[in-house]
């Protein structure tokens, strides 16, 4: 069949009437014999074939062919002329009929001579206007000028100008993408503005041009000498998460403040023009189709970031401020007076609260000892810079954007790690414990290192890895820990090695961090999910929390008091101002139940949805 279609077409270039349909009745006709052989597609084939639309269109194209072979030709070329010469001769005659006083008042009419003067144009193929000739002592520099012409609407003109020093020439700057300058394809940067509105524009200030557009309603006309044509360049999209805050308000080296786009921590940004160096242009997600607006690029932020730095006096930073030995013993000492306080049975006991079978599984990482070291001694915890102060000099040395790819996890793949980050006293620990009893075929914490013995009824890799100090020291200085800290003089501590296990077992890990150790699990293998639990308002947190427990500086729960609560939303506020940036999810711990079911549906939404992740999470290979 498909021999037979092109020895037709070779044979027969100029097709007759209907040859096109003729072709493809024959081919739906194969194809429906196809489909009683129960050949593979051959259904669906049939259905695109036999569409209506397919149909018209090819009538339409053989319309076409026709037209092209036997297209229509004038009959005569001045037929405005040969009325003028019938009306003359009418007004000859001494006594016209009615019928000629007619016919002379129709060829009269002026849209008769309207539409006589256009068929004269057509079958003269008189289109283009008759330009005057170009006077003989033209100088041969002489620049080209294009006018262009744009409607005013609500939209920005998307355009911005500047002076050149030297000769007091004003320049179109730059054209911001998809504002009406872009979409016009007529404004180009480096054009000279000569005339805006008829107004010239040569010796006038920049403000004061802006100040004509301003006024300036309807239709605006541009007068410019167009710059040499540009090469065009091709650029990849990117998208970027914004790792600070930036204002263009509030920025004295952008060019143009009312064309800066305005962005927070943790916003996606598309960014759609790289050429610039210093600046370049991008929209804030999931808006793709606003105007684009001028954000500092990375390296012109940097520049800025370390002016700023040799402007300021010296600070030493309180991270690598050293303890005397007065303030090792005072912490010690008081840490001791406290400890004994307390009945080491009765202690045990709480312990057993949160640890132990359940139909066949054991809920390990829940123990009060390993939560107690962070919250007791927070300077025998490891910390960096970075944990000092983000906004210091971690933030300041790093990039303002963090590239991002939309990932879909494969099935494939171990789970992504969830990791719940919260004020102390918010429900972190109370929501994973749940989330695990509910489903712990689902659902896992690791296990976390000790030092200390073996207590009576507890084995070795279920409630701890029992290790020995030497072992701890060394994953410590190897880095193994994602955390580590002290408490009775024993070291615990979260290893990687941990999580690596419960996710090769293709359970979903779960944990719970202090901030500082974010930037420990953003890993290419473990790809954390992180989700911000945030309380809720204060009013809401005095009348649903009045009977809750926490762990304060004691080993022992205690309830909230108002100031309690006043320290957990400041809490709250300053992780937010800090590490928003890293945050996938926020959840508002309002009703514990409610908050669960939403806790899982954002787990499930990290498992199986397309995220944007950080690019160097994914290799060429992956993507």
């Amino acid at each position: 069949m498909r021999q037979h279609v092109e020895t037709e077409l070779m044979t027969h270039p100029g097709l007759h009437e209907n040859s096109l349909t003729k072709i493809l009745e024959d081919v739906v006709e194969e194809v429906r014999l196809s489909i009683d052989k129960d050949i593979n597609g051959a259904d669906l084939l049939h259905s695109l074939l036999s569409a209506p639309w397919l149909n018209s269109l090819l009538r339409v194209y053989e319309c076409l062919l026709e037209y092209t072979r036997t297209s229509p030709r004038p009959c005569l070329l001045y037929a405005s002329t040969l009325s003028q010469e019938i009306m003359r001769d009418m007004r000859s005659l001494t006594a016209p009929s009615p019928e000629a006083q007619e016919l002379y008042m129709l060829l009269r009419a002026r849209h008769f001579q309207a539409l006589l003067s256009a068929h004269d144009s057509v079958a003269q193929k008189d289109y283009s206007p008759v330009l005057p000739p170009l006077p003989d002592d033209l100088p041969e520099d002489e620049e080209a000028m294009r006018i262009v012409c744009l409607v005013k609407n609500k939209q920005p003109l998307g355009a911005t100008i500047k002076k050149d020093e030297k000769t007091g020439e004003i320049f179109i700057a730059r054209v911001i993408h998809g504002g009406l300058a872009d979409r016009s394809g007529l404004l180009y940067p480096g054009d000279k503005l000569v005339e805006v509105n008829g107004e010239p524009v040569e010796g006038l200030e920049p403000v004061q041009v802006i100040q004509i557009l301003i006024h300036s309603q309807g239709t605006i006309l541009f007068k410019v000498i167009p710059n040499s044509p540009q090469p065009p360049t091709s650029q990849a999209t990117l998208y970027m998460r914004a790792m600070v805050d930036y204002n263009p308000l509030q920025d004295p080296s952008i060019p143009c403040p009312d064309a800066g786009m305005a962005f927070s921590k943790g916003d996606l940004l598309q960014i759609v023009d790289q050429r610039d160096v210093q600046w370049w242009q991008a929209r804030l997600l999931p808006n793709t189709t606003d105007c684009a607006g001028l954000v500092p690029s990375p390296s012109h932020f940097k520049s800025k970031k370390r002016e700023f730095w040799w402007s300021q006096s010296y600070q030493a930073h309180t991270c690598i401020k050293s303890l005397s030995a007065a303030d090792v013993g005072e912490e010690e000492g008081a840490f001791e007076e406290k400890s004994a306080d307390a009945d080491d049975e009765a202690f045990e006991t709480e312990e057993g609260e949160h640890s132990g079978h359940m139909e066949g599984f054991y809920i390990a990482g829940f123990r009060y000892s390993l939560r107690l070291w962070r919250r007791r001694a927070p300077r025998k915890r490891r910390q960096s810079c970075q944990s000092c102060n983000p906004n210091s000099c971690h933030s300041a040395s790093t990039s303002p954007y963090e590239e991002v790819l939309n990932y879909q996890r494969n099935r494939s793949e171990p789970p992504r790690l969830i990791v719940l980050l919260g004020p102390s006293g918010v429900g972190v620990n109370e929501l994973r414990r749940r989330l695990i009893k509910i489903n712990p075929n689902t659902f896992q914490g690791p296990i976390p290192y000790t030092t200390r013995l073996p207590r009576s009824g507890e084995v070795n890799g279920r409630e701890y890895h029992f290790i020995t100090k030497e072992l701890f020291e060394y994953l410590m200085v190897n880095h193994k820990f994602i955390e580590y800290g002290e408490h009775k003089r024993h070291l615990y501590g979260t290893c990687f090695d941990s999580i690596k296990d419960v996710l090769d077992s293709g359970k979903t890990c779960i944990i719970d961090i202090e901030p500082h150790c974010i930037h420990a699990v953003r890993t290419k293998k473990l790809k954390p999910y992180i989700i911000f639990v945030k309380p809720p308002s204060l009013e809401h947190m005095k009348l649903t929390r009045t009977d809750a427990k926490f762990i304060a500086n004691s080993y022992f729960k205690t309830s909230f008091r108002d100031e309690d609560f006043e320290k957990i939303e400041e809490a709250a506020r300053i992780m937010e101002a800090q590490y928003s940036q890293f945050f996938d999810c926020v959840i508002v711990n309002d009703r514990l139940q409610d908050t669960c079911m939403d806790l899982f549906a954002a787990i499930q939404h990290a498992q199986e949805e397309p995220q944007w992740i950080p690019a160097n999470w994914i290799s060429f290979d992956e993507s």
